[in-house]
Parts: structure tokens; C-alpha cells; sequence
């Protein structure tokens, strides 16, 4: 059974329809990319699994557990957060009230505290009393990853690590991946960048308005069926 599954997900904002029946799994330990271009409904497919956009209750399920129909509290402490694009601070807050109140609705102790996420990102640790909208745009997503991380989730949503970031900076934001799968979070990371979600991921969805078009393991697929899935060409 997989960790994390959806079936036939739909989703609404009033009349407009972004997803039209998404299936996909996530398993214990992976790291599944979902790429696509703007308007795919990657974030949509996003905010479905975090309990932004609420659903019917088996249209997504956690452990063999509906989690359709729950609020976005009630799934961060059944063990989903979410890495939320262009980053959501608290810019009243400083760095460490940021990181605290991902802690606010966590159920138990576990690998991440302020300690472990200083450890992994130091300079978190030296801006700690500065305010969130203070520093850099990296910094800020290391801040939102950071959050993320203190409700010590089974499984992490991350939308769109690499927006407006600099290389270098998207190197050491993705450096991080490795040591959050280590602790034990299974990942899915929604990119448009092709060839970022290819060397992380172990498996990949591309999608398209609102359907998946195309699912595998980044050896299995290649670069033309990426970009006919991707843009339709040829399809």
C-alpha cells in the first residue's frame, strides 16, 4: 500500500476545474517530482494533499486513511506539511517565530527541532532575531523549509523550490534533500524546471491542464516524450 495516494482527484476554484481525475502514489521513503508548465495544475494537485482545497474524503489517502474532506491543520498533524510557493512568511515575525510556529501542531518529538534545522542551514542561526521579509530570497525559502520541517512530517510538499532563485542558491536549497529523506520524510516537489526534478526525483508525473500525461522513473523516460507530455506537442 502506498503512503500517499490520490484517485480521481478533481478540484474547483468556484466554477473553473484545475484537476480533471489525478491519480498518482507516493511510497514510504521516495521523492516524486510533478513537472509541468504554468497552469498544469501542479500547485492545485499541491493544496489538495495539504487540505488547502478541501476534497471528497477518498479522493486522497494517507496511510489506507480518507484525508480528503480534513482541514489543513488536522493533515499537518497527520504528518503532511507543505513548502508553500513564493515562500508565505510572517514578515512581523522574526526568523525563529517563523520556524516555531511550524511546530505549533506537532504531535510528539522527532528528528527536527531548531537545533537540527540551524544545523542544516547556519545561516538561519545568525539571522534568527531578524525579521522573515529581511533577508534574501534564499535565506526566506530555507526559512519556509526550515517550518516545514519542525512539525517532523512523514511526508513534505515543497511548490516550487527553485522560483526566482539564483543558481547557486537553488544548489544548496536542493542540498538539503538528501539529509530530510534521510530523517525520514518521503517528498514530493512540484518544478518546472526538467532537469532539477530529474536529478532528485525517483519518480516523476507531468501534467497538463489539470491530467497527468505522463508518469515514470527519470531513466525510463525521455527527453522527447517529456516535451510532447509537457506541451502537448505532437499529442
Amino acid at each position: 500500500m502506498a503512503l500517499l495516494e490520490t484517485h480521481g482527484l478533481t478540484a474547483h476554484y468556484g466554477d473553473f476545474q484545475a484537476l480533471f481525475g489525478v491519480d498518482i502514489t507516493l511510497d514510504e521513503g521516495e521523492c516524486v517530482a510533478i513537472i509541468g508548465a504554468n497552469g498544469a495544475g501542479k500547485s492545485s494537485l499541491l493544496r489538495s494533499l495539504a487540505g488547502v482545497l478541501r476534497q471528497e474524503p477518498d479522493m486522497v489517502v494517507l496511510d489506507g486513511q480518507p484525508i480528503g474532506a480534513l482541514e489543513a491543520d488536522d493533515i499537518v498533524e497527520l504528518g503532511i506539511s507543505m513548502v508553500p510557493e513564493g515562500r508565505r512568511l510572517f514578515p512581523s515575525l522574526s526568523v525563529e517565530e517563523n520556524l516555531m510556529i511550524g511546530a505549533y501542531r506537532r504531535s510528539g518529538n522527532g528528528t527536527w527541532d531548531l537545533d537540527a534545522v540551524y544545523s542544516m542551514f547556519p545561516m538561519l542561526k545568525e539571522r534568527r532575531h531578524a525579521p522573515g521579509n529581511a533577508l534574501s530570497g534564499g535565506q526566506q525559502q530555507m526559512v519556509a523549509i526550515g517550518r516545514a520541517l519542525m512539525s517532523n512530517p512523514k511526508i513534505m510538499l515543497c511548490d516550487e523550490l527553485s522560483l526566482g532563485l539564483a543558481p547557486v542558491i537553488i544548489r544548496d536549497i536542493y542540498a538539503a534533500l538528501p539529509r530530510i529523506r534521510q530523517a525520514g520524510a518521503s517528498v514530493i516537489i512540484v518544478e518546472q524546471d526538467i532537469g532539477q526534478a530529474l536529478k532528485v526525483a525517483d519518480r516523476v508525473y507531468c501534467m497538463m491542464e489539470g491530467k497527468v500525461t505522463l508518469e515514470g522513473t527519470p531513466s525510463e523516460l525521455s527527453r522527447d516524450a517529456i516535451h510532447k507530455a509537457y506541451f502537448g506537442v505532437g499529442a
